[in-house]
């Protein structure tokens, strides 16, 4: 997944810093890609493409990575196929998280059970301890970056002005759905939200979709008041997940559905306010979070007691009906304080 991708990426820049001279390599899907373009610590991407998974093509694969004669693997995945590809690359060193059903493939293995210590949080922190079998003095915060081309920008820019975007006035990118319907805050909730932001700062809305999400971005559009609406420019959005970006990194901030979205707005240093899933564990993904430039809720901040003794798999079940809980008066609060650092 792209936050997943995102967030792994900062292993690059700890490594580049100790070796500099070593060859890094990362080992994604190719949707993922635009996340690390231009990441000047990564010295090559090897794109892992669905057709890789079947069986005559992955033993291809297998023999591909093993000409690369790595000396080190780090698998910040830990599942069966990448602990194949570890095992069999014939590296020395193969470091992983500690899985039962897949820590026999690796050299060295780590707790994913830890407390985070830092501002980085856990997701942060989990990744920076699979450095330890190279050097114990790697730092324990590294921010997540995005590197966007002068181009990119000036593109951004150049479709904001040619859209009427007023530069003068706050400009809000809304992460509207989530990247599935499981993590998808129920759309005539968020509705009542941006109408709250409207009413509180009278910025210009734009709304994070692709083209064959159309109608959901619609539908939410159209649960907006008629005052909101006239703030929301529907047709401009990212093409592209680099045109997203670069349309992100002019906006004053982003709100909305945690996920990819909010992970990437991060990286480029706009304020987030994100909105967690009920079955998503928020201390494993808010990254960087401070209360005032990166603020997020969890319907679990509310009403905690509705939680105990859930396991993950009773969470997925019951978070339809969770979500029907998590009303926006419950988020207002938080959110108005957010908002006033936005505000003209």
């Amino acid at each position: 997944m792209i936050g997943d991708v995102l967030t792994s990426s900062i292993l690059f820049e700890a490594l580049r810093d100790k070796y500099p001279e070593a060859e890094l390599h990362y080992l994604i899907y190719p949707r993922t890609r635009p996340v690390v373009e231009n990441n000047p610590f990564i010295d090559k991407l090897i794109l892992f493409e669905d057709s890789d998974k079947k069986p005559l093509n992955f033993i291809s694969f297998l023999q591909k990575m093993k000409k690369e004669k790595y000396e080190v693997v780090i698998d910040v995945y830990s599942k069966i196929g990448t602990a194949f590809i570890s095992w069999f690359s014939g590296a020395k060193l193969r470091i992983s998280f500690n899985k039962w059903y897949t820590r026999f493939f690796y050299s060295d293995v780590f707790d994913r059970n830890i407390i985070s210590k830092t501002k980085g949080g856990l997701a942060i922190e989990k990744r920076v301890q699979l450095l330890q079998p190279l050097h114990k003095n790697f730092p324990a915060e590294i921010k997540p970056k995005i590197y966007l081309t002068a181009a990119e920008i000036s593109f951004a820019t150049q479709i904001l002005s040619g859209s009427g975007i007023n530069a003068a006035k706050p400009l809000v990118m809304i992460s509207v759905l989530g990247s599935s319907k499981n993590k998808t805050y129920p759309p005539e909730f968020l509705a009542v939200l941006l109408n709250k932001i409207i009413e509180e700062t009278e910025a210009q809305l734009l709304f994070n979709y692709i083209p064959s999400q159309m109608d959901e971005a619609r539908n939410i559009y159209e649960l907006c008041n008629e005052k909101t609406q006239k703030h929301i420019h529907l047709d401009i959005f990212g093409k592209s997940l680099r045109e997203f970006m670069a349309l992100t990194s002019q906006c004053d901030a982003l709100i909305g559905n945690e996920g990819g979205a909010v992970n990437m707005a991060k990286a480029m240093k706009i304020p987030t306010f994100a909105i967690f899933s009920p079955s998503v564990n928020k201390e494993h993904w808010n990254v960087y979070e401070d209360e005032i430039t990166n603020v997020s809720v969890h319907l679990q901040d509310f009403v905690p007691e509705i939680f105990l003794n859930k396991s993950k798999k009773e969470l997925h079940s019951l978070n339809a009906e969770f979500y029907t809980k998590f009303k926006p008066e419950l988020i207002s609060a938080k959110l108005h304080q957010f908002l006033q650092r936005i505000k003209p």
